[in-house]
């Protein structure tokens, strides 16, 4: 009889532990999921090269297959930058800046 009690014992102090386990688990992967989807949203955003006009960053002359950081539209074309900073340049004075862009 003491063999039966203590095996029931251990038993339940190993399902007390286990699940305590399994709980901390569960909270740590719920946090560790909020902090990726907090890193997706400070991603910076790409766009893909057939969706731009110019073969070249029109501030820089950086190829557009080098990486888009940023958009904009000028006189029905869509323009592609290599970051926002060229961009904001660009819009300075457009006329003067659009033949760098090699349009398609």
């Amino acid at each position: 009889m003491k063999i039966i009690i203590g095996t029931s014992v251990v038993m339940a102090s190993l399902l007390i532990l286990s699940c305590g386990q399994t709980n901390d688990k569960a909270n740590t992967n719920s946090t560790d999921t909020s902090q990726v989807a907090k890193m997706d949203t400070t991603a910076e955003k790409t766009y893909s090269v057939e969706l731009v006009n110019n073969k070249k960053d029109p501030s820089c002359g950086m190829p557009v297959t080098a990486g888009i950081g940023d958009t904009t539209h000028y006189e029905n074309l869509v323009l592609g930058f290599c970051s926002t900073e060229c961009k904001n340049e660009f819009l300075k004075n457009p006329k003067a800046n659009i033949a760098a862009a090699e349009v398609k």
